[in-house]
């Protein structure tokens, strides 16, 4: 109990000892207003009662005072003199130069403090600014101006409004708090605190905010807007700023959006490219696709969108399964569905083409790569890899200098492989584990169900493949070479081979030699396989030596005609 009391007792003393702080330093304030007086300058009426009110003289019709350089008038007055301090009623109006007016129905003026308080429809114009409100306290000596039951500021096209402000004309500042609002033919915005600058055109928010821009809504918790440059800078150090497209509000909350864009902090341009920093995540319910980083971009009326730093990318718009791509920099592109035209404003419907660049790793469940660059495109689901490319399908890689994976709604379609192509089927036996190899300059591997059911290839096409037998006991290996090449398959065993004029011999494993066993370009990158979604961050490159050569194609000879 003790203790409680001496908590309870210092707590009360600290208290009463900021208390007399403040007081002494609102008593020790500079008065602007020493020794200048108010003076009486028109009454068409006077009257003094001394018995009645010895200290007030009443006065009536146009009735004007002024102090320094401020001059006031009403319609009737009462008059401390010896207090310098006036009551005003009627049409009151107080004049500062050219640049400053207050109107209003009731003032009391102290003439010491150069404090005014207006009452009833108050109208304060200051240069192109317009405050409005039905209590005023107007301090002459800091030039500020503060409205505690509901007042608006005008500022040309911006419209602020909240329940409690400040307004400082030297500074040409102004704060808001509690309700507020602010509105211009391009937006809205609604905020616990509002700071604005009426010479920059610069507004800061804190607190839970919402800036609904046409169909989009924006939620932060600190930002500023610059309304002549039309630019956001949001940010959020408890939580993400949001951004929703063509969303539906209930309650407050958001219950229905085609895309949003979140970050730690994002940067709002006035063309509508938006900047995000931290976090980046973009979500495009519509055309079911994500995308997110440490830093990305996002262009709405073209739909491009981009992200570096650890940067993902979802695209799950075929069914159950989901698409996962990382590189260094991902870049998304907008399509007209109908003209194949990039998106602009008016486009209604459209497909998406993802780019990835450097250190390109995908993952899907049916099917992973990796490459050096990467396009998807959602409309004919095809997926290019490019630069030393390499794509897994169950126990199949395929290598090339150029891969097409065409996808249906969930599983792989075909493989199209351009150059340099390479098919291994890793086969596992009781005893050893051996690869059936097909190379090629052009291989085309088609699917169903998601198994291959069969396969062709041309240009100067190598073989080597182990017929198994139904107990899938290894007893041959049959190595052939051939200029075109068509397999079949069923129940991931072969069914039939066809080639022109082709060449070949069956060995037994035992006495095969190792150049008919395995070819002069084969590899098996299992080390380099995303084994997942997560772990597709991890890269892991090739064994030096092991890169793929790109080999020059054949140009036509040269024709040289001659001068004569």
């Amino acid at each position: 109990m003790e203790r409680k009391e001496r908590k309870q007792i210092c707590a009360l003393v600290l208290v009463s000892i900021l208390g007399l702080l403040w007081l002494g330093a609102y008593a020790i304030r500079p008065k602007k207003g020493v020794n200048e007086r108010i003076f009486l300058v028109h009454a068409d009426n006077l009257r003094y009662n001394e018995f009645e009110q010895p200290d007030a003289q009443r006065l009536s019709g146009k009735v004007h005072f002024r102090q320094g350089g401020m001059n006031m008038y009403a319609d009737s007055a009462v008059y401390f003199q010896a207090a310098n301090s006036f009551e005003a009623f009627g049409h009151v109006r107080i004049l500062q130069g050219d640049t400053l007016s207050l109107v209003g129905e009731q003032l009391y003026y102290d003439g010491e403090a150069m404090l005014a308080q207006m009452r009833r429809n108050v109208i304060l114009r200051h240069r192109k600014q317009v405050l409005i409100t039905d209590s005023l306290n107007f301090d002459r000596f800091y030039d500020v101006g503060y409205f505690f039951n509901g007042g608006q500021l005008i500022d040309g096209q911006n419209d602020l409004t909240s329940d409690w402000g400040e307004y400082y004309l030297g500074q040409q500042k102004a704060s808001f708090n509690f309700n507020v609002k602010l509105k211009n033919p391009k937006f809205t915005l609604t905020t616990d605190t509002l700071h604005y600058n009426v010479r920059t055109k610069w507004a800061e928010v804190q607190g839970p905010s919402n800036i609904y821009h046409g169909k989009d809504i924006v939620y932060t918790e600190r930002g500023y807007y610059n309304s002549e440059k039309e630019i956001y800078r949001l940010s959020n150090v408890s939580k993400r700023t949001e951004l929703y497209h063509n969303a539906i509000t209930h309650n407050g909350r958001i219950t229905d959006y085609e895309s949003r864009l979140l970050g730690d902090s994002l940067v709002y341009e006035k063309d509508d490219k938006m900047k995000v920093f931290g976090h980046a995540f973009y979500e495009d319910k519509k055309n079911r696709g994500q995308l997110m980083g440490d830093y990305g971009e996002y262009h709405e009326d073209l739909g491009i969108a981009m992200a570096t730093g650890n940067a993902l990318a979802k695209e799950y718009s075929q069914g159950k399964d989901t698409l996962f791509v990382h590189a260094d920099t991902l870049r998304l592109y907008s399509y007209d569905l109908e003209t194949d035209k990039p998106k602009t404003k008016e486009t209604k419907n459209i497909y998406r083409v993802l780019h990835g660049y450097f250190h390109v790793r995908s993952f899907r469940d049916d099917v992973q790569a990796v490459c050096d660059s990467l396009v998807f495109n959602s409309q004919k689901k095809l997926l290019t890899l490019y630069r030393d490319p390499i794509v897994w399908s169950d126990n199949r890689q395929v290598l090339g200098e150029e891969i097409n994976v065409f996808t249906n709604d969930s599983t792989i379609d075909s493989i199209h492989v351009d150059r340099q192509a390479l098919l291994v089927e890793q086969l596992q036996t009781d005893s050893a584990i051996v690869y059936n190899q097909i190379t090629g300059q052009q291989m085309r591997s088609y699917f169903v169900n998601g198994q291959m059911d069969h396969n062709e290839v041309q240009g100067n096409v190598c073989i080597v493949y182990y017929p198994l037998d139904k107990d899938s006991v290894l007893d041959n290996v049959v190595y052939a070479e051939t200029s075109k090449l068509r397999m079949t398959l069923a129940n991931k065993k072969l069914k039939r081979i066809w080639g022109p004029a082709t060449t070949g011999t069956v060995y037994p494993v035992a006495l095969a030699p190792s150049d008919k066993t395995i070819l002069p370009n084969f590899a098996w990158f299992d080390y380099i396989r995303p084994l997942n979604k997560s772990d597709l961050f991890n890269w892991r490159g090739k064994k030096k030596g092991s890169e793929l050569k790109i080999m020059p194609r054949r140009e036509a000879p040269l024709q040289h005609f001659s001068k004569d």
